[in-house]
């Protein structure tokens, strides 16, 4: 009953996200079956929501525009079962779980709310090889302060220790695969920024509007900086490839890609150095063209006669 329960959760949370879900996105999704996902849609018509749906291939399930959408009715234990699924589901990744956390822990009695407080505070997770643990509560914290729309005081402390303080416009928070980015306007600078949720000391709300004129794509500003900001030195790149497949070549997470007609994409690579930038291109062993700098064209020239001369 408590798993039937989550997954409604989670599934209402879907269905309101966008117009139309297969039932096999829906599926992969929940990491359900198409039988559940059916199952559990019969279960929300039962329940008062206005589900409709399309056979065919290119069918799906859609909430009715403009229906009433009823409560999802449960008792204290079902209720903190869900909220401990949802969050945990939130710690890895998926974005439809913080989303229906949000949600639910917003109107929670005062004594279920404690008492999940208390089990935040009894979980021990082991260190190791996963993403660095976000303390209690954070990410509610940082996603009810992009829904406010209010600036607001940020405590961090950034890869190299240093501890800072900054007014900021929250704007998304998004993941990775491992790491939670929060994204957000540095107020001082003037500056879209990323800033690591796990890093985040503090969020005080200052109770001013937030400004958010010109906000960036948010995935976009966070594979950006990750594939560029550590590196010292910039590489752009065009290589005769379509941006799906120079995805497939060079992950969003290594570089910053642009479709440049139909058959080809330019890409930003950030490196050490234009010797350390020629030995990535050449282990892509796709032709390339290096549009700039300099170094790195001149680099990479090199090692193609070093190469070409080691086989003579």
């Amino acid at each position: 009953m408590i798993a039937a329960s989550a997954r409604l959760l989670r599934l209402l949370s879907l269905l309101t996200s966008r117009p139309s879900w297969t039932c096999a996105e829906l599926a992969e999704r929940m990491e359900v079956t198409d039988r559940t996902v059916r199952r559990d849609v019969a279960r929300l018509r039962e329940l008062g929501y206005t589900v409709d749906s399309e056979a065919g291939p290119w069918g799906g399930y859609r909430l009715r525009a403009g229906s009433h959408v009823p409560p999802l009715i449960l008792d204290d234990e079902e209720a903190l079962a869900v909220a401990v699924g949802l969050g945990e589901a939130a710690l890895g990744g998926d974005q439809a779980a913080l989303s229906a956390m949000l949600k639910l822990r917003q109107v929670l009695p005062r004594r279920v709310a404690d008492r999940l407080g208390d089990l935040d505070d009894a979980f021990v997770r082991l260190p190791g090889t996963h993403a660095p643990r976000l303390r209690p509560g954070l990410l509610l914290e940082l996603a009810a302060a992009c829904r406010r729309g209010e600036r607001a005081r940020l405590s961090y402390t950034d890869g190299e220790g240093r501890s800072t303080v900054r007014e900021i416009d929250p704007y998304r928070l998004v993941h990775t695969g491992r790491l939670w980015y929060f994204v957000a306007r540095d107020v001082a600078r003037g500056q879209w920024r990323t800033f690591r949720a796990d890093r985040v000391d503090r969020l005080q709300p200052t109770g001013r509007p937030a400004d958010l004129t010109d906000a960036p794509d948010p995935a976009h500003l966070v594979s950006r900086n990750i594939a560029t900001g550590p590196y010292p030195l910039t590489a752009t790149v065009r290589l005769p490839l379509p941006l799906r497949a120079a995805l497939r070549l060079v992950p969003a997470t290594i570089g910053t890609h642009h479709p440049d007609g139909p058959d080809a994409t330019t890409v930003e690579i950030g490196g050490p150095d234009p010797d350390g930038l020629a030995r990535y291109l050449l282990g892509l062993g796709t032709p390339l063209r290096v549009l700039a700098p300099d170094s790195v064209r001149e680099a990479l020239a090199r090692r193609t006669r070093e190469l070409l001369d080691a086989q003579s």
